[in-house]
């Protein structure tokens, strides 16, 4: 594993130097993984068995995660496992908020990969051998923080499972063991700020310096972030992956969106407009290729993120930018009324107001328009001003519905707070 400084001497290469490194870990994997890996020698069939230049890739066929989905019975291996089931030493499965969870499986070399490229999420964070650190999630299947509690625990940090607790005995438990550090999403960062409210509990108690966020689009949106760094006085660090693809992204020093690790992927962004390679700072599709993971490669994936890549922007990380973060799905898009409009864009309006709770969006079809109704729970009870609010910086006249008090669901993992009807 690289130290620290290795890391940031990886992050300085320049744009020649990252891929050049990026073709000779693609020319590796491909020799690795076929022809054993079935699924991509029948997709790769006719391509070459290695790239004299990383723009050749652009000749490769896309994959899809339904491409991945078992075809056998019983429904469970994905289908671009390179080797037997006995070669495998983790299970998990993707969240199933999109469709039947796929489920993922890693070598002992594939894992050992993840930590790695959580290393640079670490970093990031500045998170240290002195820090303790709560990781807020289930536990279960769901790959959630698990990268991370190994990554940390490589670190040499105290790491404290959060699985089975309620909010109120996490934030006990946190308070006991003095946790420096909390690994959660957005959404449960400012839950576990409620709950500690309803039960007169002061956060200034716990001596939280970092929380480094993931699982949701929050962590770079500036409303959501300014909100949970002054609820909870901590510096707050996005991060970015998926169960099948691995940990890709990690916060700018500048909180101005996510670097990709490139040490560990190769990123292609496709103009959302021509369909064509975007500029920077063009909104395009993300396209992702795992340097590594050869038991389970996904080359040329269609993440299905929406982004705006950013290149050698400023200081000396020149890793990708993505400038905003992930600024949606590209299914998640709603055009109202001729205006594309993303459920992020509005979460960034909604959590300017301190006052708004929690909130839910329902998008609808009338004739061939789409519709979106908001129903929040507003201490203020006054949604006019968040109309007028959406209205000004959408240009849309927008319904805004007020709701009881915590009447809308709370989550701990991923928050699904957008309810699509189309």
């Amino acid at each position: 594993m690289l130290t620290p400084e290795e890391r940031r001497q990886t992050e300085s290469l320049s744009r020649h130097e990252i891929e050049s490194f990026q073709l000779e870990q693609f020319n590796q994997l491909l020799a690795a993984i076929l022809p054993e890996n079935q699924f991509y020698a029948r997709k790769l069939s006719g391509m070459p068995p290695r790239l004299e230049n990383l723009n050749e890739l652009a000749g490769f066929p896309f994959t899809t995660k339904d491409e991945l989905l078992p075809s056998g019975e019983p429904p469970l291996t994905p289908e671009n496992l390179t080797y037997s089931l006995d070669n495998y030493v983790r299970f998990h499965q993707t969240s199933g908020t999109r469709g039947r969870p796929l489920s993922v499986f890693d070598t002992a070399a594939d894992w050992q990969w993840w930590l790695e490229s959580w290393q640079y999420v670490l970093d990031a964070a500045e998170v240290t051998a002195s820090d303790r650190a709560m990781l807020a999630f289930s536990f279960g299947p769901f790959i959630g923080f698990w990268t991370a509690f190994d990554a940390l625990n490589a670190r040499g940090a105290l790491v404290a499972p959060g699985g089975g607790l309620s909010s109120l005995a996490r934030i006990d438990l946190m308070e006991r063991l003095q946790t420096t550090a909390l690994f959660c999403t957005p959404t449960y960062a400012l839950h576990l700020a409620e709950v500690a409210e309803k039960n007169q509990i002061a956060l200034d108690h716990l001596p939280v310096e970092k929380i480094i966020v993931a699982g949701e689009p929050g962590g770079s949106l500036p409303a959501v972030r300014e909100r949970i760094e002054s609820t909870w006085n901590a510096k707050l660090v996005d991060h970015a992956g998926a169960s099948e693809i691995g940990a890709w992204g990690y916060g700018d020093r500048e909180a101005r969106g996510l670097h990709i690790v490139e040490s560990h992927f190769i990123a292609e962004f496709i103009s959302v407009d021509t369909g064509q390679t975007a500029t920077s700072g063009e909104l395009s599709h993300l396209v992702l290729t795992t340097l590594g993971r050869a038991g389970a490669p996904l080359i040329r994936y269609r993440t299905g993120d929406l982004v705006r890549p950013v290149w050698d922007a400023y200081n000396d990380n020149h890793f990708v930018l993505l400038d905003g973060g992930v600024l949606g799905r590209n299914d998640d898009m709603m055009v109202i009324r001729g205006v594309n409009v993303y459920p992020s864009s509005i979460e960034q309006i909604l959590r300017s107001f301190p006052e708004v709770v929690e909130y839910r969006l329902t998008a609808k079809k009338k004739g061939e328009m789409d519709s979106v109704v908001i129903e929040v729970e507003d201490r203020l009870e006054a949604t006019n001003r968040i109309a007028t609010e959406l209205q000004k910086q959408l240009g849309l006249t927008i319904e805004v519905r007020l709701v009881p008090m915590m009447t809308l669901p709370r989550f701990e993992g991923k928050g699904n707070r957008f309810i699509d009807e189309r």
